[in-house]
């Protein structure tokens, strides 16, 4: 009796990230958004002398507004994105309808210059578009895929949430600041530094998400984190200089 253990089957698209690059993207973009903006007003705020109430209800407000706007700019866009592939597809199912010899020569000669040589171009174009001749012409020659293309609500909330996540750790620190009646330097450090860690987080689950450089995506993310923070630090500071 054979007792050999078949090896479980290799799926080969599990390797591979462009499946989930969509919500990677805005996830990543909301995450970056809702660290750095709810820190920076936190702490622009806070230097501007405002009293405890007023902080935190500026870090409320800001997540809530923040989140619904990161969700409405990303449905609004990548629908936007959603309607000019569907009149491309639908401009070139037109196209096939009307001239289905042109389309064939032309996805044989997209083949061609990739390397195939003519008779074989020519068949393999022969056998896609007797297949599924709009998908054949919608992935080879205008590079619209299923795992590529717009997904407007799944952009819209991965974006809302992620927002909501990265702003809600500088948003805890002020209430804690508030709690233990910080003086103003040690709740803009606290709250700075809570963004920056926060910053490192994004930047390491992203490059890992992503499988791409660590050092590279983390120096990138939290270096303009710490630029926003500084200048809206120092735009809160004058603002109270001013005023005094």
């Amino acid at each position: 009796m054979n007792t050999s253990v078949k090896p479980a089957p290799h799926h080969h698209n599990l390797d591979h990230i462009v499946h989930r690059i969509g919500w990677l993207r805005a996830a990543t973009l909301g995450a970056n958004d809702g660290i750095i903006s709810i820190a920076s007003l936190l702490v622009g705020m806070a230097a501007g002398q405002v009293g405890a109430e007023t902080l935190l209800l500026s870090g409320v407000a800001g997540v809530v507004a923040g989140s619904l706007s990161m969700a409405a700019g990303e449905y609004v866009s990548v629908s936007s994105q959603a309607d000019a592939e569907k009149a491309e597809l639908d401009m070139e199912a037109a196209h096939l309808a009307s001239h289905p010899e042109f389309e064939l020569n032309e996805l044989t000669r997209i083949y061609v210059d990739r390397g195939l040589d003519e008779a074989l171009a020519r068949q393999v174009a022969s056998d896609l578009m007797r297949h599924d001749p709009l998908g054949a012409h919608a992935r080879d020659e205008l590079g619209i895929t299923e795992s590529m293309s717009a997904k407007p609500l799944q952009a819209a909330w991965s974006s809302a949430l992620s927002f909501c996540a990265g702003g809600a750790l500088p948003l805890l620190m002020a209430y804690l600041g508030t709690l233990r009646e910080w003086g103003t330097n040690t709740q803009v450090l606290a709250i700075s530094i809570s963004a920056l860690l926060a910053l490192v987080l994004t930047g390491y689950v992203v490059a890992r998400a992503g499988k791409s450089p660590v050092l590279r995506s983390v120096l990138r993310i939290t270096l303009w984190g710490g630029l926003a923070l500084g200048l809206s630090w120092a735009a809160g500071f004058l603002f109270d200089l001013q005023l005094h």
